[in-house]
C-alpha cells in the first residue's frame, strides 16, 4: 500500500491517486489485473476491488493528471497571453482601432490589476448589470444575484470590488485566495459580498469555478480520489482538498491559521468571517454558491457544516444555488446533506442547462458512484425550465445522443445571431462568444457549460421554479 504522507484515520476508506509517483511503466501496467493497493500511485485499503473499469477510470484520472502537470507551465503562460490579447483588442475597441492606434503610437495597453481587465469568461459574456425587473422578493433574485456572482468570481480583485460597489451598490467584503494543502499553493478562489438592499440582509459567498487555463484547477476535476468519512459518505477527493482539507487532520472542527506560513484555507477562513458578521446582526443570512467546480464547493461547505455540528450557522443559511455543478458525492452523502438542508429548512437549487458536460461527470454508475441530489432544474436551449430529478442523459457520453447533441448544437450556434433580435439587446453574443459556440459542435456540451447560458437561465426562465424547494429523492 502507498503511503501519501498523511494521516487518513478521519475516513473509514478511501482510494489516492499520486500521479507524481506514476512512472510510464505503472501508467501501462494499471490497465492490468494486479493488487491495486501495492501500486506507488494508489493509496487505498488491502483488498480494494480492482475490475477492468474501476483500473480505466484510474488510468484516465492519472494520464489527465500527469498531462496536465506537464503542461502547466505553457498552458498558464498561453492562457495569460491570449488573454492579454482579448483585453488589448477590446482596450482598444476592436482590430481596426488597434491597428488605428498603432500607428499613432497611442495603444491602450492592459493592465491585469485594473477593474477593466476581463477574464476569458467575462470575454465570453460582457455583462455585469443586475437585471433591474429581477428586484429584492422576487423569487428568483437570489438565484439570479448568485449567477452573476459566481460569474464574476473568474475576475481580478480590483474588477470585482468595482462591479460590486459601484454598479450593485452592495458592500464588498474581500477576494480569497485560499490554501491547498495537497497542491502545496493557494489554487482556491472566492469572494464576498454584503447585500444590504431593501428586503434582503444577505451575505453571498462565491466560490469560482474552474480557469480555462489553469493546470491546477483542471487537476481537482480530474482527481477521482475518493474519501469515505463515517455517518457522512463518500465524497470527491479533488473538491475536499480544494475546500481545506487538512492533510494531517482530515476535518477537525477547528485548527489554528498561521498567516505567517502560507494563506488561510478555504472552509475554516470562510467559516469565520461569517461567524464575525453573522454574531453581528441577528438578521444577517448567507447564500452560498458558485459556477463549475466553484459550484462542487458551493453544496460541499454546508455538510462539512454538519459534519462539525454548526447548527446556528445552517439555520442562517438562506440557500445554496449551483450552476454546472459536478458530482461530489455517493449516495450516503446525499442523503446526508440533503437531510441537514431539510432539517434546517435550506433551499438548494442546482441548475443544469441543456448539455452541458460538466454536472454529467463523474459518472453515476457502479464504477464511480457518485450521485446527485438536491432539486435540479433543467433548462433547454429555450430556457425553458422544468424540475426534474436528474438532468437528461445523466452520463453524457451516450452514442444515442450524439446526433441530437450536435443538431442542438447548431441551432445554439444559429440562435447567437438571432437572440439579441428575440430577447432584447442585452442578451446580443459577440464574436468570441459565437466562436466558442462552434466548439460545441465539435464537442456538444462544452460551449454549454460557459457562464452565459446559465446568466440567460436565471433571466428568462420562471419564476414558479423557485418558489416553493422542491425535496427531490435521491436517484
Amino acid at each position: 500500500m502507498a503511503n501519501c504522507g498523511c494521516n487518513k484515520e478521519f475516513s473509514s476508506d478511501y482510494i489516492l491517486l499520486k500521479p507524481e509517483k506514476l512512472s510510464f511503466y505503472e501508467l501501462i501496467r494499471v490497465l492490468f489485473p494486479g493488487d491495486i493497493e501495492k501500486r506507488k500511485f494508489v493509496d487505498c485499503q488491502e483488498g480494494a476491488e480492482s475490475n477492468f473499469e474501476r483500473r480505466w477510470v484510474i488510468f484516465i484520472s492519472i494520464l489527465a493528471q500527469k498531462f496536465l502537470q506537464f503542461v502547466a507551465k505553457p498552458l498558464a503562460s498561453f492562457g495569460s497571453t491570449f488573454e492579454m490579447g482579448l483585453n488589448l483588442f477590446s482596450a482598444n475597441g476592436g482590430f481596426g482601432m488597434l491597428l488605428f492606434n498603432s500607428l499613432r503610437g497611442n495603444i491602450q495597453w492592459p493592465d491585469k490589476t485594473l477593474p477593466t481587465f476581463s477574464s476569458f469568461n467575462g470575454h465570453l459574456d460582457n455583462r455585469v448589470e443586475l437585471d433591474k425587473s429581477i428586484q429584492p422578493g422576487d423569487s428568483k433574485y437570489y438565484a439570479a444575484l448568485s449567477m452573476m456572482s459566481s460569474k464574476i468570481s473568474y475576475e481580478n480583485k480590483a474588477f470585482i470590488e468595482t462591479i460590486v460597489e459601484d454598479q450593485w451598490k452592495m458592500e464588498f467584503l474581500g477576494f480569497f485566495d485560499f490554501w491547498n494543502d495537497y497542491q502545496d499553493k493557494a489554487t482556491t478562489q472566492a469572494f464576498m459580498l454584503h447585500d444590504k438592499n431593501v428586503n434582503s440582509d444577505t451575505i453571498v459567498v462565491a466560490f469560482r469555478g474552474t480557469e480555462t487555463f489553469d493546470a491546477d484547477a483542471w487537476c481537482t476535476d480530474f482527481d477521482i480520489s475518493w474519501y469515505e468519512i463515517p455517518g457522512v459518505g463518500k465524497i470527491h477527493g479533488g473538491f475536499m482538498k480544494a475546500l481545506g482539507l487538512q492533510k494531517n487532520k482530515g476535518w477537525p472542527k477547528e485548527i489554528v491559521q498561521d498567516d505567517h506560513t502560507h494563506s488561510p484555507v478555504a472552509y475554516y477562513a470562510i467559516r469565520e468571517m461569517l461567524r464575525k458578521r453573522l454574531q453581528a446582526n441577528d438578521q444577517t443570512k448567507f447564500v452560498l454558491t458558485g459556477h463549475s467546480l466553484g459550484a462542487a464547493l458551493a453544496i460541499l461547505f454546508p455538510a462539512v457544516l454538519a459534519l462539525h455540528e454548526e447548527t446556528w450557522m445552517l439555520e442562517r443559511l438562506r440557500g445554496v444555488y449551483t450552476f454546472g455543478q459536478p458530482r461530489v458525492g455517493d449516495h450516503k452523502f446525499g442523503e446526508f446533506t440533503s437531510e441537514h438542508l431539510r432539517k434546517h429548512d435550506i433551499p438548494y437549487f442546482r441548475f443544469v442547462y441543456g448539455n452541458d458536460l460538466v454536472p454529467r461527470l463523474p459518472y453515476d454508475n457502479k464504477t464511480l458512484m457518485f450521485k446527485h441530489f438536491g432539486t435540479c432544474l433543467y433548462y433547454n436551449s429555450f430556457y425553458e425550465g422544468k424540475i426534474v430529478a436528474e438532468e437528461p442523459n445523466k452520463n453524457y457520453f451516450s452514442p444515442l445522443m450524439a446526433i441530437p447533441k450536435t443538431i442542438n448544437a447548431v441551432w445554439e450556434l444559429i440562435r447567437s445571431f438571432i437572440i439579441g433580435h428575440s430577447r432584447g439587446k442585452e442578451y446580443k453574443e459577440g464574436w468570441f462568444l459565437r466562436a466558442f459556440r462552434v466548439l460545441g459542435l465539435i464537442v456538444p456540451g462544452v460551449s454549454a457549460h460557459g457562464p452565459q447560458d446559465y446568466v440567460n437561465s436565471t433571466r428568462l426562465g420562471s419564476s414558479a421554479l423557485l418558489i416553493i424547494p422542491h425535496h427531490i429523492p435521491i436517484q
